[in-house]
């Protein structure tokens, strides 16, 4: 079993189970943003899987794209998970949450396109290059 909490500590997770891999670093600028860092740190993750052991009320969402829903906790900020209308049962979940090792390693960079400029990618994982160039949004 996985635990994670928010940077405060008030939202707290189980995750039975394991994540889904890849392990990616995705690029994108919806992920910058929602970050606040040069990527975001995502793996799939079986909806049925997460529960909230304390503070899931403090969640609070957006929808950063046509039926894409972000869930963040409200109470300061940190990214949880996302969550897609086209397939409710997985979820994009940010590692970046995690306090346990989920015993995975990176698999990939997503959305190379979007690559902030001072992002130097020196490792040797693959890279998918889609995305809008720095500075742009779709």
């Amino acid at each position: 079993m996985l635990k994670g909490s928010c940077a405060c500590g008030q939202v707290r997770y189980e995750i039975k189970g394991h994540l889904s891999g890849p392990i990616t670093y995705c690029h994108c600028w919806r992920c910058r943003k929602h970050s606040g860092s040069s990527f975001g740190t995502t793996a799939s993750l079986d909806a049925s899987a997460l529960t909230f052991v304390a503070g899931e009320d403090l969640l609070r969402s957006w929808e950063s794209s046509p039926g894409v829903q972000r869930f963040f906790a409200g109470c300061c900020g940190s990214p949880i998970y996302k969550r897609d209308e086209a397939d409710p049962d997985r979820l994009g979940f940010r590692l970046g949450t995690l306090d346990s090792d989920p015993s995975m390693k990176a698999g990939m960079h997503y959305h190379v396109g979007s690559k902030a400029p001072w992002v130097e990618i020196a490792d040797a994982l693959p890279q998918e290059s889609e995305g809008v160039p720095f500075g742009q949004r779709d």
